[in-house]
């Protein structure tokens, strides 16, 4: 897991060659004013997800992992709340969804919280549970980046 600020993404490209995409499209599109729903940036390597996300206690929020692809999760209206637990300090069974590239698990508690401000980025990588949309908002707007690895 990697927070951060949006200004340092730029600081990651090394670590994969698709970072440099995901920089060139915060820089050259106002993440707030686009439209819900996904938008392609380079396929199904690359692509963000503009959610409006009804906010969640920490209780109803739901820890998830995925293999395939990483996530960069940016709060775009207010602050968001990531819990993190590695996968291997995962506790709970539960079935891979391959075509969501989506591992659910419902009652994981996570073994810490961070808070992201609008502003702010979370990473999170194949290795990393992490439930999101914790929130006090009734709701707010991310964009979750889906980058291949």
């Amino acid at each position: 897991m990697i927070i951060d600020t949006l200004e340092n993404l730029k600081n990651y490209i090394p670590l994969n060659p698709l970072f440099a995409d995901v920089v060139s499209f915060i820089e050259n599109n106002d993440l707030i004013k686009l439209e819900p729903g996904k938008h392609e940036i380079k396929g199904k390597d690359l692509f963000v997800n503009i959610i409006n996300q009804k906010g969640k206690t920490k209780e109803e929020a739901v820890m998830e992992t995925h293999r395939n692809m990483l996530d960069i999760q940016i709060p775009l209206d207010g602050d968001e709340v990531y819990g993190y637990m590695p996968l291997n300090d995962i506790t709970i069974q539960a079935e891979y969804n391959a075509e969501k590239d989506l591992t659910k698990y419902p009652g994981q508690p996570s073994s810490s919280y961070v808070v992201c401000h609008p502003g702010m980025f979370a990473m999170f990588l194949p290795q990393d549970g992490h439930t999101p949309c914790i929130s006090g908002a009734p709701e707010f707007k991310k964009a979750v980046f889906k980058v291949k690895m």
